[in-house]
């Protein structure tokens, strides 16, 4: 990649397809920034050997990515992220995150934690993914 490569997590056990919850990553990524117009993604050979998973999983994310036009292929550099990309807002973004920690403080409330050991979790994630 033209930036320092972003690290792709997926979760088999979580229900949703891994391809999917590769192209919800790119598109997050691409929604805030950590990913800009021409910036090239990791093959599919590296993200599969990476994650430990099926190349044609990747691929399908990919070719899904680019037949929406997020993603496109530049010969001899592989797929870059689409020059076109119409940036979503920050009110946009905060959406797409608050659904997901509703998720979370629902579940967590359903183990019996305490809004408090709820934050320390959140806050505890957020620490080691952002350093």
């Amino acid at each position: 990649m033209s930036r320092a490569d972003p690290i792709f997590v997926v979760h088999p056990s979580s229900g949703v397809p891994i391809y999917r919850q590769l192209i919800d990553q790119v598109e997050a990524l691409v929604a805030g920034g950590g990913l800009q117009p021409g910036d090239t993604v990791p093959s599919v050979r590296q993200v599969a050997a990476a994650l430990g998973i099926n190349m044609m999983t990747v691929s399908k994310a990919w070719s899904r990515l680019e037949a929406d036009g997020l993603l496109q292929r530049d010969r001899g550099r592989g797929m870059v992220v689409a020059v076109s990309q119409e940036t979503r807002s920050l009110a946009d973004r905060k959406g797409q995150v608050r659904a997901l920690v509703d998720q979370a403080v629902v579940r967590g409330l359903q183990l019996g934690l305490s809004p408090a050991q709820i934050l320390a979790v959140v806050k505890s994630s957020l620490e080691e993914k952002s350093s």
